[in-house]
């Protein structure tokens, strides 16, 4: 089976079979197929399209080119959540100790963070000395043990996801449905989770930037996983705006330790109380209501933060911290924003506040760079809020004040404020099963 005739297949337009789509990922990743090959599959792909079936199978071939956790020693119902990124996104931090704290198992995956976007490694590792790779039999045990344990995806997993990804991202194929999907489900399945819900971002800050686009991407994922077996939801969410009031590593996991107090922004805790409550649900602990009153006397009874304390503890860091976040590492210089002018906060471009966190030191241009934990934005004022000129939108952490300049102008950039107020924008756009 060449190659060729499989990109020609594709690129007129044909429906490959699995065989085909195995071949193809498998002769990949053993260096049989060439990168102008694989290129040229990607454009195929992004100009015709793939079914529903090829694309699972695409999926399947992508979950089976490496390693693959095997989590069957662990007893229990073991349930993820999976965001397809944002800026402000700290909900890991607060769901998974929720849903650990009721009695089903999180043995989570994470990425770090890239481009505008941030990574659950790495505002776990802003925490002192906590370990993001372990071995099999330590992750086990923790999850076992606590109930929960959340490390970074290893090289190992899903390579080919690894190898197709780069050549996208030169190719300019990366916004197509069923290699974005693809790519995300695979890695998914390779973790070996009974009950998957996906937090499908929509607006500036994500992705998909349409509600239209978001759902076609959540339907196609909840597809593909529930026909490799698994339970399956998703949420349509917002992110027109950043989650939350903080951008950057260390003052997230400050806010996500709030929000587990239950002292944090209504939007994140309203987010986090949902994605949990569907955790929940999926994972068979009752009706929607019932799994969501769980959800809030965990957060009342202190119950989910001491879980998140113990998951500190098991993974070397300082679980200290949790109870007094203010002995995390904060960075030497602040700068704060004011508004230009009076009036409402009608739109922001999310993307753009991400890009100022990452000018601060807070992300990536590219995997190989270092992160400063403690560089990050606070926000004052969100979308909707009246601000008066002269008056903070926000404040600007790094470790070198010469960074602060082209964050500042990036930030003020991306806010409009004008007189009239914005229409309100909903924070859960619709669920998908």
């Amino acid at each position: 089976m060449r190659a060729y005739d499989i990109i020609k297949k594709k690129r007129d337009g044909g429906e490959l079979s699995d065989g085909e789509i195995r071949a193809f990922v498998e002769g990949y990743v053993r260096g049989e197929v060439a990168d102008h090959q694989a290129s040229a599959f990607c454009m195929a792909v992004w100009f015709r399209g793939m079914s529903d079936a090829e694309t699972t199978a695409l999926t399947l071939a992508i979950r089976d080119s490496g390693e693959r956790l095997d989590c069957s020693g662990i007893d229990g119902i073991r349930v993820d959540k999976h965001s397809t990124g944002g800026v402000g996104d700290k909900t890991s931090l607060v769901v998974a100790p929720i849903v650990a704290s009721l009695g089903v198992k999180v043995a989570k995956m994470s990425g770090r963070g890239l481009g505008h976007t941030g990574g659950t490694v790495d505002k776990l590792e802003a925490i002192p000395g906590f370990c993001t790779m372990l071995d099999k039999q330590t992750f086990e045990r923790i999850v076992s043990e606590v109930g929960i344990a959340i490390v970074g995806q290893s090289a190992e997993l899903a390579p080919a996801d690894k190898k197709l990804y780069a050549l996208r991202d030169v190719t300019a194929t990366v916004d197509s449905m069923p290699l974005i999907a693809s790519s995300i489900m695979g890695k998914k399945l390779a973790a070996d989770d009974d009950c998957i819900v996906l937090d499908v971002k929509t607006g500036s800050g994500a992705f998909m930037k349409s509600v239209d686009e978001s759902r076609e991407l959540a339907r196609l994922m909840v597809e593909i996983g529930k026909r490799a077996g698994k339970k399956m939801l998703a949420l349509i969410t917002d992110m027109d705006r950043p989650l939350g009031r903080t951008i950057g590593n260390t003052v997230e996991v400050v806010e996500a330790i709030e929000t587990l107090q239950g002292k944090g922004p209504e939007d994140l805790t309203a987010l986090c109380v949902a994605l949990a409550t569907n955790m929940l649900y999926l994972s068979g602990k009752g009706s929607m209501d019932e799994c969501e009153r769980l959800v809030r006397e965990s957060i009342a009874s202190g119950e989910a933060l001491r879980v998140l304390a113990r998951m500190v503890e098991a993974q070397g860091g300082d679980a200290d911290v949790i109870a007094h976040p203010e002995r995390l590492a904060r960075a030497p210089f602040a700068r704060t924003v004011v508004a230009p002018r009076s009036g409402y906060i009608t739109r922001v471009n999310t993307e753009d506040y991400g890009t100022a966190a990452l000018l601060l030191g807070a992300g990536r241009k590219a995997m190989e760079d270092t992160i400063d934990p403690t560089a990050g934005i606070v926000l004052a004022v969100k979308t909707g809020d009246y601000v008066r000129a002269g008056e903070p939108i926000a404040t600007l952490y790094a470790s070198d004040e010469s960074l602060f300049d082209a964050a500042e102008r990036t930030l003020l950039a991306a806010t409009e404020i004008e007189d009239t107020a914005p229409q309100a924008r909903p924070l859960i756009f619709e669920r998908v099963e």
